[in-house]
């Protein structure tokens, strides 16, 4: 099998380093390849750094550039030889290292947790490259530069989440109701039998539809095929959860309320009662609101404890006490 091209590397470094080892603490061993002068890293820097761990049997247990992007962390004090803290605190930035560290002093008092990929008396090799570094300083400044960004980007998001949502109800001519939450529905036929309540277990059959028109997921095979998804040994029936289990997105716990036992709705769900500033996979975006055609097929209900007039009661007061609070 081909070598990439950083196991090469590895090795080459590991052949030039085996007769210039220095000692460390633990029986730890290295070598530092500085690339030029500068100031030495030290406790509480941050730092990103590449990094390739290897068996003496040259099995990869990590390697960042498999992984795709460096690591970063903030030098501590060392509590375990494979941290490399100490050998971090050797190093400035652009340096490279070559790190042989023994397996018993890493399980060193608790042996009986060696995984079996280990040997006693074995090695673990480090090869390692300093990208960056910062005082924690510099780095909370970066960090709360880079949050007060991403919170006026989330502002304009937010802004065009409602300017989107309202123009696609202007042009698809709608009249929705919105609930306190902020979710809309529109209920296309209605059911004849009553709605569920949370715990019941409701069967729904759905399609999802971006604000653009994108088929991201559907319960329907002519409507995915339609919508050119592709779900590869996906069985098309309807899906089943109890309702206000948290299985679901917010906005279908609510929406389901609202539906009689066989109704058709649309529910337009705001990114709150959906994904969020997250989004969900390539098609969801964030602050993306979501289009939901859905159908109440089936509710099997549980028993739930009867509301008697000493409960409504009760309510009512609790009811009538907030209002009165709030005046």
């Amino acid at each position: 099998m081909k070598k990439t091209l950083y196991t090469i590397i590895f090795a080459l470094t590991a052949v030039s380093a085996s007769a210039q080892l220095k000692k460390a603490a633990h029986g730890v061993e290295y070598q530092i390849f500085p690339a030029q002068p500068g100031r030495k890293l030290a406790v509480n820097d941050v730092i990103s750094f590449q990094a390739v761990q290897k068996t003496d049997k040259d099995s990869i247990l990590f390697s960042t550039y498999k992984q795709g992007q460096p690591v970063k962390a903030q030098i501590r004090a060392s509590s375990n030889p494979a941290d490399l803290m100490d050998i971090f605190q050797l190093m400035s930035v652009n340096d490279s290292a070559f790190v042989k560290v023994p397996v018993d002093s890493i399980f060193k008092g608790h042996e009986t947790e060696m995984p079996a990929i280990f040997t006693k008396g074995g090695n673990v090799f480090f090869n390692i490259k300093i990208l960056k570094a910062q005082t924690l300083e510099e780095a909370m400044a970066e960090r709360n530069a880079a949050m007060a960004k991403l919170k006026v980007e989330a502002e304009k998001l937010k802004l065009a989440e409602a300017e989107n949502l309202n123009k696609y109800i202007a042009t698809n001519k709608l009249a929705p109701v919105t609930t306190t939450s902020g979710l809309k529905y529109v209920i296309k036929s209605k059911g004849i039998k009553p709605k569920p309540l949370n715990g019941d277990t409701v069967y729904v059959n759905y399609t999802g539809r971006t604000l653009d028109g994108k088929v991201f997921d559907s319960s329907i095979e002519a409507d995915a095929k339609a919508g050119g998804l592709q779900q590869p040994g996906r069985t098309y029936e309807p899906i089943s959860f109890a309702l206000g289990s948290g299985r679901v997105i917010p906005g279908w716990d609510e929406g389901l309320l609202l539906l009689n036992e066989g109704s058709k709705a649309t529910f337009l769900i705001p990114s709150k009662l959906a994904y969020g500033e997250r989004g969900a996979g390539q098609d969801i975006q964030p602050y993306s609101p979501l289009i939901f055609d859905v159908e109440l097929v089936k509710v099997v209900r549980v028993k739930h404890a009867p509301v008697t007039k000493a409960t409504k009661k009760k309510a009512t007061t609790r009811k009538r006490t907030a209002t009165r609070k709030k005046n």
